[in-house]
């Protein structure tokens, strides 16, 4: 299943920003049911994009209060992994989001996920 090309799916936005991505999945004929930002003032300009305030902290939400979805988005912290950061990968506490996505992907078992990161 091509899910672009299809005219709805659903999708979570995790470690959303101020959305951008969002934006992307919205164009292409998603609907978006969950999002997850723990920056303050990340969640204030995506509640004035969008209307609503993302939750906070993923690594806190049960993966009971996520919706089954049928694509995850996720634009995960990169500074572990990238030059702008000290490279640490998985030793440095933003490179270990990646598993709260792997705990997820597990539980919910979306059709497919994207996940975006930087190769700065």
């Amino acid at each position: 299943m091509n899910l672009m090309n299809t005219q709805s799916f659903t999708f979570i936005d995790l470690f959303a920003g101020i959305g951008g991505m969002r934006i992307a999945f919205e164009r292409t004929g998603g609907r978006c049911l969950f999002s997850s930002e723990w920056d303050a003032e990340a969640q204030k300009t995506y509640a004035a994009n969008f209307g609503e305030v993302p939750k906070g902290d993923i690594t806190k939400i049960p993966v009971e209060e996520i919706p089954d979805h049928d694509v995850l988005v996720a634009g995960f912290p990169c500074q572990a992994f990238s030059i702008m950061g000290d490279r640490k990968g998985f030793a440095d506490t933003r490179g270990t989001l990646f598993f709260e996505v792997e705990r997820i992907l597990c539980a919910k078992t979306p059709k497919a996920f994207m996940l975006e990161m930087s190769s700065n």
